[in-house]
């Protein structure tokens, strides 16, 4: 890793998101807490933040949809949810961190070098639930077939796809969201969702970056949730991004000035709140 490529591959990126899981859990009046984030992002984690250009002003985005999609998981689980499918997990230790049922099933899904590395620097440390390790490269169709039958067995299912959606194709982005439909048999989906304004706001400042290291921004659908009706899936909720960050105050330094200046114009005001979202998918079936 140098300056000039921060991000090897996409598992970087884990690291470098568990660092602001971290620096949120250090504040005093931190809105959700992550012990083990530090340990977890690790030097690299850490180098990678202060190479990315504005690297620790780019916080609030990822610390918005932790809390986020923290409060959504443990809605589901109240719903009926008994098996979480946790793909591409990275760095997640929600199963350590949140408060579950002993008897609720985490399956935590990634390549093996990341699962490694995860299970390495979490020995010693117990789950909340019942956690499962599956290496897996999602790309491959019939292992992932494979995988989720095994997670259909225990429904129902909640799947969890955050911050992995945002690198795939469309093309694998509609593969996944069939099988997640017609073999894992999900009831909810929680992911989040870019549109072409985000992914271009990004390319100007993160993309040579990410590129560099084989993880250049991709998926930023144009109809937004739509684009999954085909595949059995409806939108349920979304959780705008900059909504939610003035919701728990973790918005830019200037979001007053941004609010009433889009708001003036009230299409632009539109575009921002759907700009990026924590997205909860239900299966229409």
């Amino acid at each position: 890793m140098t300056d000039a490529t921060p991000v090897r591959n996409v598992s970087d990126t884990a690291r470098w998101v568990a660092i602001y899981r971290a620096m949120e859990s250090e504040r005093p009046d931190a809105i959700f807490r992550d012990p083990f984030a530090r340990r977890l992002g690790g030097e690299r984690g850490e180098a990678i933040v202060r190479a990315m250009p504005r690297g620790r002003s780019m916080a609030w985005p990822m610390i918005v949809r932790t809390a986020v999609m923290d409060e959504i998981v443990l809605r589901c689980v109240r719903e009926g949810a008994r098996t979480v499918l946790n793909l591409a997990a990275g760095l997640d230790a929600r199963p350590y961190r949140l408060e579950l049922p002993a008897d609720l099933r985490w399956m935590h899904v990634d390549l093996p070098d990341m699962l490694g590395y995860f299970r390495e620097q979490m020995a010693g440390e117990t789950p909340r639930c019942h956690l499962e390790f599956h290496a897996a490269d999602l790309r491959d169709a019939a292992t992932r077939r494979e995988l989720f039958a095994d997670a259909a067995r225990a429904g129902p299912v909640l799947v969890i796809t955050e911050g992995l959606l945002i690198y795939l194709d469309a093309e694998d982005v509609a593969g996944l969201a069939r099988d997640l439909h017609d073999v894992a048999h999900a009831r909810w989906w929680l992911t989040d969702l870019a549109s072409p304004l985000l992914l271009e706001r990004f390319t100007r400042h993160l993309d040579s970056n990410l590129a560099a290291g084989n993880a250049p921004f991709r998926f930023a659908p144009a109809d937004g949730t739509a684009f999954f009706a085909p595949m059995g899936w409806r939108e349920r909720e979304f959780r705008s991004t900059w909504d939610e960050s003035l919701r728990i105050k973790r918005s830019v330094p200037a979001a007053p000035f941004w609010q009433l200046r889009s708001r003036l114009t009230p299409r632009r005001h539109a575009a921002v709140r759907r700009m990026s979202g924590i997205v909860l998918l239900e299966n229409t079936d």
